[in-house]
């Protein structure tokens, strides 16, 4: 880029492209807001229907009946992956922000934090699924 004014660099990105597409970090980034407010509506929702109780028991229980459905139980992994997501990369955010060291190690302490959360998920799934898939299959009760 030797030569080349400011105006005609504007825009690129380390990488020599015109758009900024991020690195691993940012989209750490994205991911962490993004399962932040998930888990936020899953908290506001269920302090919500949490309430209903006092309400009008047959409504708390109406609502109740249709969390026994198996696209909820979808829902279920996935708060399960964004809590989890969110909670370890805290974790590597806290490390980063108050370990001398945490920003010479931020994408290996990545890297580390989402083979943990693999390494959890997938039994995690497999035991929070397996009763809706004998249901669906039709062995359950």
């Amino acid at each position: 880029m030797a030569g080349t004014t400011a105006t005609e660099r504007e825009g690129t990105s380390r990488r020599g492209g015109t758009l900024y597409r991020g690195d691993l970090g940012m989209w750490s980034w994205v991911a962490h807001r993004i399962t932040g407010v998930l888990t936020f509506f899953f908290l506001f929702a269920h302090v919500l229907d949490t309430a209903l109780v006092r309400v009008s028991p047959d409504a708390y229980d109406k609502v109740i009946e249709t969390y026994k459905n198996p696209v909820v139980n979808l829902f279920e992994v996935g708060l399960v992956g964004a809590v989890l997501y969110h909670a370890l990369n805290g974790i590597r955010v806290m490390l980063v922000d108050f370990w001398s060291k945490g920003t010479q190690y931020q994408r290996p302490m990545l890297w580390a934090i989402l083979g943990i959360w693999v390494a959890v998920m997938i039994p995690g799934t497999y035991f929070m699924m397996v009763r809706t898939v004998t249901d669906l299959l039709g062995g359950g009760h």
